[in-house]
């Protein structure tokens, strides 16, 4: 329960609709991101996760693959993409994908997060054969692999249809797609950090396809750089109606923009409060997505833990060994920026809760004792 008198005024009509499991509109989510009542904001979006997860907080053993860098899109928030012919950039062999692979299975990951620049000079070929040669090796691990803004460069530089490029990669040994490049669907803003990137109805489009393939994915928004709470609302909004058609959504990450190094490093980017009330009102809102992630890669593990609190039921994974475009998002620095299992159980048991390894479909691997 509740208690009312421990809630900002305006915030009592929402907590009746949370406590009676009503759907939030988009004037009420605007009232969530405009209260400075972030307790009790907690409190709402801690209610939602216990109803829907207990005390069941969910990571995995996983590994980033990033097989190339250059990239034809200039995303202003980018700190990871190269242009041809400029240096830094590159491409790794299918052997060396293969060998990451091996390392990452031998490390005990089940799932291969793989995702790159839109690169130009490569042939599709290049992507399927990747897929197969890992998959052939390591059939027991699951490659979660390429965004929207992928499968859309696919289809238009290669010249074949959405469902083709699906249907070639789910064959060659894709599983499941990331939920990267989303970032902010407003087309106004969006068009001001990423001018030559998927729109974002081209992105809930093909996210609709994959899904109704059959397929899994998982769905992010940037936060803290340019955009307004508006677009912030809009854009939970429109993956709520997406999820409505499609179901396909397993989790949502918000993503807190990190600007060292970007065209954006001018701005500050989200605070701790921020950042937590963003994962309060991700939970209020997107009452039909099951799982929210706290991604510490980007919150940093102190705040990702707090977080748990906040409406996240998942603390991602391991990410073992890391990867290049991960890196450029780290925000505690060094080698520090790794994370064991044993560190994520002990984080998650530090905040009262249960720590559950998961695979990358959330079926349950190993439940630890809660502390």
């Amino acid at each position: 329960m509740i208690d009312n008198f421990l809630l900002d005024r305006a915030l009592l009509p929402l907590a009746e609709k949370v406590m009676a499991g009503e759907r939030l509109r988009f004037e009420e989510g605007m009232t969530l991101f405009h209260s400075h009542d972030l307790h009790g904001t907690g409190r709402l979006a801690d209610l939602v996760r216990r109803r829907k997860h207990g005390r069941a907080t969910y990571f995995n053993v996983n590994r980033h693959l990033n097989p190339t860098n250059f990239c034809y899109a200039d995303c202003k928030f980018c700190s990871f993409f190269v242009k041809h012919n400029d240096p830094g950039g590159y491409t790794h062999s299918i052997e060396e994908c293969v060998k990451v692979a091996g390392q990452a299975f031998a490390n005990g990951a089940t799932e291969l997060h793989i995702v790159g620049g839109l690169n130009t000079h490569l042939p599709f070929s290049y992507f399927t054969d990747m897929l197969s040669s890992i998959k052939r090796e390591f059939p027991k691990l699951h490659l979660k692999a390429f965004t929207m803004v992928e499968l859309d460069f696919f289809a238009k530089f290669y010249k074949v249809s959405d469902e083709e490029v699906i249907e070639q990669l789910h064959k060659a040994g894709m599983d499941s797609c990331p939920g990267g490049g989303a970032e902010i669907f407003a087309e106004e803003t969006r068009r001001k950090i990423c001018t030559h990137k998927t729109d974002g109805e081209r992105w809930l489009e093909l996210a609709g396809k994959v899904h109704r393939y059959g397929l899994k994915t998982n769905a992010t928004m940037l936060y803290g750089h340019i955009e307004t709470i508006e677009d912030r609302i809009d854009h939970l909004i429109r993956l709520r109606e997406q999820q409505d058609k499609t179901g396909g959504f397993q989790c949502f990450i918000p993503l807190a923009f990190y600007p060292p190094g970007t065209q954006l490093a001018q701005l500050p980017g989200p605070s701790g409060i921020d950042s937590l009330k963003t994962m309060a009102v991700s939970r209020l809102m997107l009452d039909n997505i099951d799982h929210i992630k706290a991604y510490w890669v980007m919150l940093g593990k102190k705040l990702a833990q707090t977080a748990l609190h906040f409406g996240a039921n998942d603390f991602d994974g391991t990410i073992t060994g890391g990867g290049e475009l991960m890196e450029s998002y780290l925000v505690e620095g060094g080698s520090e920026n790794q994370a064991t299992r044993d560190e994520i159980i002990n984080l998650i048991k530090e905040a009262g809760l249960q720590p559950i390894e998961r695979d990358t479909l959330y079926h349950p691997l190993h439940e630890y004792a809660a502390a």
